[in-house]
């Protein structure tokens, strides 16, 4: 068995080789395999439409070609993709500075907890908005803080001055941020928490020996072992930076209209689906499918630039 050993690490094994090797795990990954292809990458093939004037009842095949003419929307300045675009930046700004660094500090507060009990509770409570649709999420702000919600029934009860949130279209973005926050911050921990058990106790000893204080410790040994997968998530967040939540605002776009509310997702639906201009919603689905890949790439190359793994190896 010895000699099997050293003969076979020292020769390369072929492709048929390694296929038949391996022929039992490849089965076990074949159905999976098979529901991506089908699901997310033949689907692809549908982005033809965007060069297509298309209609249903004629089909892909037998709608006419449009050439890059469903495109002057983006390239032509149309005030309703503007705004849509306009809308988008500014949530993926705030989901950025905001939603994004939210489970690290939560992750960081409930690993400063020193009675484990506590900290399963309060993970259990956490997580329980994650799993709540956003048709509840919304209806659960609107009972709380709509017209008729409690927060201004008890205003009223108390003879003071009603808020208008719901439905405010300046206050809108911030609603949204903070529906987000509450909804998956929780969750989203769990990554950060198991990171965080992965570094090294003596790290911290050997800080404490030499004077850190608290915060020294979290500078120097909590944050750089965080540092890889707040790289990757990051990096993975930017490919999707353009998505902002579409049935999150869809269930609230009556409320305050169009102009604070639509987004590229928004705009898509409500122009493809609603509309029937297929060729134009599907010209910027794709410009903004393209976008995130190239921001994934960018991000991933000044990731390896800094000594970072990133999504994939160099």
């Amino acid at each position: 068995m010895l000699q099997r050993t050293k003969s076979g690490a020292g020769s390369r094994l072929s492709l048929g080789q390694r296929l038949l090797r391996d022929r039992v795990l490849l089965l076990f990954a074949l159905p999976g395999t098979l529901l991506i292809l089908a699901f997310h990458y033949l689907p692809l093939l549908g982005n033809v439409i965007a060069f297509k004037d298309y209609q249903p009842f004629l089909g892909i095949g037998g709608s006419d070609w449009a050439g890059f003419g469903n495109f002057a929307v983006i390239f032509n300045g149309d005030p309703a993709f503007l705004r849509a675009l306009k809308n988008t930046l500014i949530l993926t700004a705030l989901q950025s500075l905001i939603v994004f660094p939210a489970p690290i500090l939560l992750a960081l507060l409930l690993n400063s907890l020193f009675s484990e009990r506590i900290k399963r509770v309060a993970q259990s409570i956490l997580y329980l908005p994650h799993f709540m649709s956003w048709v509840i999420v919304v209806a659960l702000f609107q009972q709380m803080l709509g017209g008729s919600g409690l927060l201004n029934n008890y205003l009223r009860s108390h003879d003071l001055a009603t808020l208008n949130i719901i439905g405010n279209s300046e206050l809108f973005h911030i609603l949204l941020t903070s529906q987000i926050i509450w909804k998956d911050t929780g969750w989203a921990t769990i990554l950060f928490l198991a990171a965080l058990s992965q570094i090294d106790s003596q790290l911290y000893e050997a800080a404490s020996v030499d004077g850190a204080s608290r915060m020294r410790q979290l500078w120097h040994v909590t944050l750089p072992g965080l540092r890889g997968i707040i790289i990757l998530l990051f990096i993975l967040r930017l490919g999707d930076s353009l998505t902002v939540g579409f049935e999150q605002i869809i269930l609230q776009q009556a409320a305050v209209g169009r102009e604070v509310s639509e987004v590229l997702d928004t705009y898509v639906y409500n122009n493809g689906i609603l509309g029937g201009a297929w060729g134009i919603a599907a010209a910027v689905g794709l410009v903004k499918g393209i976008v995130g890949v190239v921001l994934v790439l960018a991000a991933n190359k000044v990731a390896h630039i800094f000594g970072e793994q990133g999504v994939y190896s160099r």
